[in-house]
């Protein structure tokens, strides 16, 4: 039997072990980046609005997230993903 969304057990996405840390960037951060790598916001991957992630972080779409996983050989790896809006 399915539990209705009342009675299933909320938890902090962000505080899951296996979730890297995620950040919106600001305006300057974004220009910083961009300049940085010479690279446009439609040339960074995706992630949609409503990944479990951009919700808990209140990610808008047109935003871009800095990931910062843990890496066994580099101490720390970034990525950047820009929000764009879900097909649903």
């Amino acid at each position: 039997m399915a539990k209705s969304k009342e009675s299933q057990q909320h938890f902090n996405i962000m505080k899951h072990e296996l979730v890297p840390e995620h950040k919106i960037m600001t305006e300057e951060e974004k220009k910083q980046l961009f300049k940085e790598y010479a690279i446009t916001p439609d040339q960074l991957p995706q992630i949609m609005n409503d990944d479990p992630v951009c919700v808990s972080i209140g990610a808008k779409s047109g935003q871009i997230i800095k990931i910062i996983r843990k890496s066994h050989t580099a101490g720390e790896a970034v990525v950047y993903r820009l929000v764009v809006e879900s097909n649903k």
